[in-house]
């Protein structure tokens, strides 16, 4: 199931929202990162910046910087214009309002594209996509996957699901994926069948809360590991 550019709002969170939203410690950014599917995010820019190895893999590194921005402008308002339209779903704790949501939002991704041209020289920017990439097995020490997995469970199946929790345990020693609501505030309806696959392939998985919240009850990750 390939998931296109245009179904996938292209929005990217920061270093510090990462920290927050998968709990990360300087141990667990001791070894290599990958963020899977991590579009203009900032994460790998600014954890690069700090001397850290970092990788992310998304399909819209395909895409030239002026198609990026051009995609983040074309989604801000109609985004914008949801959150402000369903006041009850958002907890602006992190995020002051609405509009220090899209300023945060288009801090990121400057701070991305600041970095994505000798980023993909350097190969910390990598065209792949769930659920298949393309990286030896054992490459990461740490793998995250933030607001792809789980929050578009309407258009991502289980089975896609399953494949690529399997595939993100098998380059990283330890996967963290954030949120686990879907859009619409719900439960997603896969995560009992992915705890259950890797369960049955002998890993471990805990749901476990933290300290990000913008969506309201959207305040926990599901973090898998080698008992």
């Amino acid at each position: 199931m390939a998931v296109h550019f245009d179904q996938i709002v292209p929005w990217g969170r920061s270093y510090n929202e990462y920290c927050l939203m998968f709990s990360l410690s300087a141990q667990d950014l001791s070894g290599e990162v990958l963020d899977g599917g991590g579009g203009p995010s900032s994460f790998t820019a600014e954890l690069s910046a700090c001397g850290h190895r970092a990788v992310s893999v998304d399909p819209v590194y395909a895409h030239s910087d002026s198609v990026i921005r051009a995609g983040f402008k074309a989604a801000a308002e109609p985004m914008l214009a949801q959150v402000r339209a369903t006041p009850d779903d958002w907890t602006w704790s992190y995020h002051r309002n609405p509009d220090d949501l899209l300023a945060n939002r288009r801090a990121a991704l400057e701070s991305f594209l600041a970095d994505y041209e000798s980023g993909l020289r350097d190969c910390r920017y990598v065209v792949g996509e769930l659920p298949s990439l393309p990286f030896a097995s054992g490459s990461f020490r740490l793998a995250v996957c933030s607001h792809l997995l789980f929050l578009w469970s309407a258009l991502l199946s289980e089975s896609f699901h399953i494949e690529s929790l399997r595939e993100l345990c098998r380059v990283a020693h330890e996967v963290r994926v954030f949120p686990l609501l879907t859009l619409r505030r719900e439960p997603s309806p896969h995560l009992a069948a992915v705890r259950s696959a890797l369960d049955a392939e002998g890993w471990t998985s805990e749901v476990v809360s933290v300290n990000y919240e913008l969506q309201r009850g959207g305040n926990q990750m599901l973090r898998v590991f080698r008992a």
